[in-house]
């Protein structure tokens, strides 16, 4: 028999109802902070890229390898190495095409 849910979460005998399932895994999936000092693996590439931009190319590979499916929080960090990985090698194009011209 299913219960009536009233606005404050109780029942009718004034105890609280569970809105989720207690063991559903997914509730404490992002509880844990992310690796790289909290800030995840895409931010940490994105700013360490600007020492040694081959970071921003590993971030590329992980952002379309699809690692953010793991833990979708990297995911706008991976984007950003992955864009910041484009302008990198278009400007290296530009600088060697008009070094050789």
């Amino acid at each position: 028999m299913a219960q009536e849910q009233l606005p404050d979460n109780k029942d009718r005998t004034g105890h609280y109802i569970l809105l989720k399932d207690a063991e559903d895994h997914r509730l404490g999936m992002f509880d844990k902070p992310l690796p790289c000092f909290g800030c995840g693996i895409g931010w940490f590439s994105f700013l360490l890229g600007f020492v040694c931009p081959l970071t921003w190319f590993y971030a590329t590979i992980l952002y379309f390898g699809n690692y953010y499916h793991k833990d979708p929080r990297e995911r706008a960090g991976l984007a950003a190495s992955a864009i910041a990985a484009l302008v990198c090698s278009i400007v290296a194009v530009i600088t060697v095409v008009s070094i050789l011209v």
